[in-house]
C-alpha cells in the first residue's frame, strides 16, 4: 500500500474512535500504527506489502500494550475523589438497633437493610457512620455514635 493509504487509513481509525465509535481506545491505537507505518514509508523505506502489514500488526500490538490502559484511564478513567457508595457517609438511626441485628431504614430516598455489626447496641436517634456497604445492606459497626 502507498504511504498515502496509510495515512488516510490511521485518519480514518483515529477518526472514527474519536468521533463515533467508542472501542475502548484500540482503534486510536490502531490508527496510529498505520500512521507509523506510513512515516516509515516516507522516510524511504521502501517495504514489501507483507512486510509492512507485518509492521502494522507490530506496531498496533506494541502500542497498544504498552500505552492504552495508561492514556484510556487518564483521558476517560473514573473522575478524581469520586467515591461509589455511601461508605464513610453517616445514617441517623430511626429505631434502635441491638448488636448483631439487621433492621430496614430509609436512607437517601429508598429503604435499606442496615446491620449492627458492632458490639454495643445502636439508640433510635443516633447519628452513626456507615462503615461499609455489603450488596444493598449498609454495615455499621463503631463503637463511635455521633449526636450531631
Amino acid at each position: 500500500m502507498p504511504w498515502w493509504g496509510w495515512m488516510i487509513f490511521g485518519a480514518f481509525l483515529l477518526g472514527s474512535e474519536l468521533l463515533g465509535v467508542d472501542a475502548g481506545f484500540y482503534l486510536v491505537f490502531i490508527g496510529l500504527a498505520a500512521a507509523m507505518t506510513g512515516l516509515l514509508e516516507v522516510a524511504g523505506f521502501e517495504l514489501e506489502p507483507w512486510v509492512q502489514w507485518l509492521t502494522f500488526a507490530g506496531f498496533s500490538l506494541v502500542l497498544m500494550v504498552l500505552f492504552r490502559k495508561k492514556l484510556y484511564a487518564k483521558l476517560r478513567g473514573a473522575g478524581v475523589g469520586y467515591d461509589v457508595g455511601p461508605a464513610g457517609e453517616f445514617i441517623r438511626m430511626d429505631q434502635s438497633l441491638q448488636s448483631g441485628e439487621s433492621c430496614r431504614q430509609s436512607f437517601r430516598g429508598t429503604d435499606w437493610t442496615v446491620t449492627n455489626d458492632g458490639e454495643t447496641d445502636k439508640e433510635k436517634g443516633k447519628r452513626l457512620p456507615i462503615d461499609r456497604v455489603d450488596g444493598l445492606t449498609l454495615i455499621v459497626n463503631t463503637g463511635e455514635d455521633n449526636d450531631d
